[in-house]
């Protein structure tokens, strides 16, 4: 038993994957080929995708929003998790790496689940409120601009579902959050988020140190 988090070595980091990860070898392609890109450390862990895929299944998730898609890797992670009929909706701003993750939603038989929308993310999300869905999705992840966070945050709140989730990454900001001589803008704005999402009653909430943290906000 223990009364704190146990850190993650190395070596602990590597037993963990050995024992834990069940990464399908289309993932691990698509993880492969993205680590060869100068803006590799903005991918998730293969852990974290993982964890992720099982908080959709243990929800009977149906209906997903991404802000923040990258070469694709997390979304493809969830469209795996939604049963044949699920919806995911892939918001990123770069069209040639959405792209490049195309093709491996493709091999993997998930495309037709996947519908990407190319632009400002907080445009997207109020698109889908205009388009009547306010109250109808099932999770958010939001992995993108760390400045805007609470925007998406809060307009991706009223497109859940009471019972829906909200899942933030970066939280943790490689451990900067915690260090008050750090007063970088993207640290700074992930303190006032994390702050802002720790204050509100709407929902329930969970920081899982995993990856560079994960904040959990289930919608009361």
């Amino acid at each position: 038993m223990s009364n704190r988090t146990t850190a993650v070595t190395e070596s602990l980091h590597e037993y963990l994957l050995q024992v834990s990860l069940r990464e399908p070898d289309v993932l691990a392609r698509l993880r492969a080929e993205t680590a060869r890109l100068p803006e590799a450390r903005m991918q998730i862990a293969p852990e974290q995708g993982q964890f992720m895929a099982l908080l959709l299944q243990i929800m009977g998730a149906r209906r997903v929003i991404e802000v923040g898609t990258f070469t694709g890797y997390s979304a493809l992670a969830m469209a795996l998790a939604l049963p044949p009929d699920g919806r995911l909706i892939a918001c990123d701003i770069s069209h040639e790496w959405v792209d490049m993750g195309r093709r491996f939603w493709r091999e993997a038989g998930v495309d037709d689940r996947i519908e990407t929308r190319i632009g400002p993310a907080l445009d997207s999300l109020q698109a889908l409120r205009g388009e009547a869905e306010a109250g109808h999705w099932d999770f958010l992840f939001v992995d993108a601009d760390k400045t805007a966070y609470i925007d998406y945050y809060e307009a991706g709140l009223e497109l859940l579902r009471p019972g829906g989730v909200v899942a933030v990454d970066n939280t943790l900001w490689h451990g900067a959050v915690a260090d008050p001589r750090d007063q970088d803008e993207d640290t700074e704005a992930i303190r006032v988020f994390n702050r802002h999402v720790h204050a509100d009653e709407r929902v329930d909430l969970s920081l899982v140190p995993i990856g560079d943290g994960l904040s959990l906000a289930r919608k009361r």
